[in-house]
């Protein structure tokens, strides 16, 4: 047959892509084993139920036809409102594209700011979507690695010297997946710096917002931003619609109304029904403060259960779905420790190179589950890390 196009071919690279754990304990869980999965960021109950009640009532009351390309009205004035409260900026309708999900909001705002041949920068650790999504811009990218002995903060000044002539953009995530780190006002404001000196858009990746702990802060709401900043959002997380796929993504008016071709050639719009269940959602605040509480009691009964656990330390953490833990003294090699953790103790975690250089010798541990199984993950993690031997190797590596 006819080749692929080269821009597709080239969106995943053959080879590893860091999830060989992840689908090893998925292969096993199918087989029967009683594996303890902390390796997806899923969350483990359902989405509220007076969400789908809504649904179903706008799917019995006949809303199951074609929407308006940007979303529909209702939903994108419920989205405008949560962008005002979590970004700390007046926001209107007009300045809102509805998107299935918040994957299609980042490749619907990597569309709009870059051409073929342009330049990004990401910082890592990163969502593993972050590299395939400038590839399928046709963009050039430049990994800026946030260190783990900062806490994950990025440094602006290890930005700065990756910006070249033909860059346009900066992509971050806070609260960040993997890290659970929460960029500081600090951090911010000098990304912020470099954003306006080089006349650069800044993509904010904000999906986990209820989940920072304080209040959040986004770059957003910092002096000469807001007309530069562009910021990913989603009601995966936040309201537990994981499989429901809506998202949006808020900027300045004239490019969301540009951005609306997309969607055109694209989605051709949400599903009616899901996104009156998603308005109605977003206006009641179903699920938000029960979900973010509920992830601050596991963050801390989790962080409880490993405290001064030998050779083992915490970075970052303060906020999303994950615990980073730096196993570097224990192994350097984090695919090789998680491998053998799933098979001695049938735990599974994410090794921390899957997410960027900077997160090499760490794991990812994910909190969507109920607290009873993250303690025992917790001592099963003790006594693996008492037992390990570094010369040991993996059967399955």
């Amino acid at each position: 047959m006819p080749k692929p196009s080269a821009r597709v071919s080239g969106i995943t690279p053959s080879g590893k892509d860091g999830w060989e754990v992840h689908l090893e304990a998925i292969t096993r869980k199918e087989a029967g084993e009683d594996i303890i999965m902390l390796s997806v960021g899923d969350h483990d109950f359902d989405t509220p139920t007076e969400t789908v009640e809504a649904c179903v009532t706008a799917v019995r009351g006949g809303y199951h036809h074609y929407t308006q390309l940007p979303g529909i009205p209702r939903l994108r004035e419920a989205m405008a409102r949560i962008s005002t409260q979590s970004t700390g900026v007046p926001t209107t309708a007009d300045e809102i594209l509805a998107a299935p999900g918040g994957q299609l909001a980042l490749y619907a705002a990597a569309q709009a700011v870059l051409d073929p041949g342009d330049h990004a920068i990401v910082v890592a650790p990163y969502y593993a979507t972050y590299p395939p999504t400038f590839r399928a811009a046709g963009a050039d990218f430049t990994v800026v690695e946030a260190r783990s002995e900062d806490g994950f903060q990025p440094r602006a000044e290890d930005i700065e010297k990756a910006v070249r002539p033909n860059t346009r953009a900066i992509l971050i995530n806070t609260p960040n997946n993997p890290t659970g780190a929460v960029y500081t006002r600090e951090s911010l404001e000098g990304l912020a710096e470099v954003c306006r000196k080089h006349d650069l858009w800044l993509l904010s990746d904000e999906v986990y917002w209820t989940l920072g702990g304080d209040e959040h802060l986004s770059p957003r709401a910092l002096p000469g931003m807001a007309e530069r900043t562009l910021v990913i959002n989603s009601m995966s997380k936040s309201h537990g619609m994981t499989g429901w796929r809506i998202g949006w993504l808020t900027g300045p008016k004239d490019l969301i109304t540009v951005l609306a071709s997309l969607n055109l050639v694209t989605t051709y719009g949400l599903g009616d029904f899901v996104s009156r269940a998603a308005a109605e959602a977003l206006e009641n605040g179903y699920g938000v403060k029960d979900i973010a509480e509920r992830y601050a009691a596991r963050r801390t009964v989790f962080l409880d259960a490993v405290h001064g656990l030998n050779n083992v330390a915490v970075r970052g953490s303060a906020g999303g779905m994950y615990v980073m833990l730096d196993i570097s003294a224990v192994e350097p090699d984090c695919e090789k420790f998680a491998f053998g953790f799933l098979e001695a103790e049938s735990v599974a975690v994410m090794p921390g190179l899957s997410f960027g250089e900077s997160a090499a010798g760490h794991i990812r541990i994910s909190l969507c589950q109920p607290e009873e199984t993250l303690m025992e993950a917790a001592q099963r993690l003790r006594r693996f890390v008492a037992s390990y031997s570094p010369s040991k190797e993996s059967k399955i590596a």
